[in-house]
């Protein structure tokens, strides 16, 4: 783990599997078998002030765990929101005194128990990473530098949730993806939830970097390649509903703009269509791609009216 010292927080079947075998991680390079240390909860570590704690889990999981951190964590550890959306770094605010924002650009699979697939090349990903609510510190940079040493891309950012309120635009097509599939055309419907998005930040007062800058950030990201034997598949919700899971992340992220559109009287009705249709999907134990274009945008326009 380049010098480090790593040890995994894992549940269930995929525990088992890690604590089993190890942790498969099929990459462009190659088929590997990382033999870690791994748990299944937190109180069997003594987990000190200068440890880093990286929440990797989905937004409807996260107090669980930090609930469960508490417990045997210092207060002053270091938890790092390795997460898509941006509600999670507030919800550790409450139980720990520092956190930190990471924005994630992995173009990675996970479907089977202690297997994760990469398709990454050049670096690993993408993750930056800065003090909550801004600002850096020397945690951050030695996070970023940490990272960077282990093969990824990785810079400390002191407006970190910028970043991360310009990556929730790009995941609010998450939900749409586990709806319709991969391979069609649904960039109206992506356009109208990317349209709500941004008039909710308008109304907040939310700073939101630019699409150029994120553009001009993801040059010295990964590039996407293929890998013998691993189909790409779609993003995490899409891989959700593929795993057969018993919740998806949409409530914090389609939801999050339902939210700030409630807040300061924003319409928001495709992102609200999207987080019902994603509920829909979980309840029904639906694959991926069970809807059609044509039937998400009817439900959109319901909820219009």
């Amino acid at each position: 783990m380049s010098g480090f010292e790593v040890t995994l927080i894992a549940r269930g079947a995929h525990h088992a599997a890690i604590r089993g075998e190890g942790l498969r991680l099929v990459a462009p390079d190659g088929d590997h078998r990382l033999h870690l240390p791994v748990v299944d909860h937190p109180r069997t570590l003594a987990i000190g002030a200068d440890d880093v704690v990286l929440l990797c889990m989905k937004s409807q999981h996260t107090e669980a765990a930090l609930l469960d951190l508490r417990a045997a964590a210092h207060r002053h550890t270091a938890i790092v929101c390795v997460q898509n959306g941006v509600a999670n770094e507030r919800i550790a605010a409450r139980y720990f005194e520092r956190v930190y924002g990471m924005v994630v650009v992995l173009p990675a699979v996970h479907l089977q128990p202690g297997t994760v697939v990469t398709h990454a090349a050049s670096v690993g990903g993408m993750l930056d990473v800065g003090r909550y609510p801004c600002g850096v510190d020397s945690a951050s940079t030695a996070i970023a530098e940490a990272l960077s040493r282990a093969g990824f891309t990785s810079q400390a950012d002191p407006r970190i949730m910028r970043l991360k309120y310009a990556k929730l635009l790009s995941n609010l097509n998450n939900a749409l993806q586990a709806a319709v599939g991969l391979d069609v055309d649904a960039r109206e419907v992506s356009r109208q939830l990317r349209t709500e998005a941004l008039a909710c930040y308008a109304a907040a007062a939310i700073d939101c970097a630019s699409a150029d800058e994120m553009k001009l950030r993801l040059r010295d990201g990964p590039t996407t390649v293929a890998v013998e034997g691993m189909p790409r598949g779609g993003g995490s919700s899409w891989q959700s509903l593929a795993r057969g899971a018993a919740d998806m992340e949409t409530d914090y992220l389609n939801g999050e703009i339902t939210l700030l559109g409630r807040l300061h009287g924003v319409p928001t009705p495709a992102n609200e269509a999207l987080q019902a249709i994603a509920a829909q999907l979980i309840r029904e134990r639906a694959q991926p791609g069970s809807l059609s274009v044509a039937q998400v945008a009817s439900r959109i326009q319901s909820a219009t009216g």
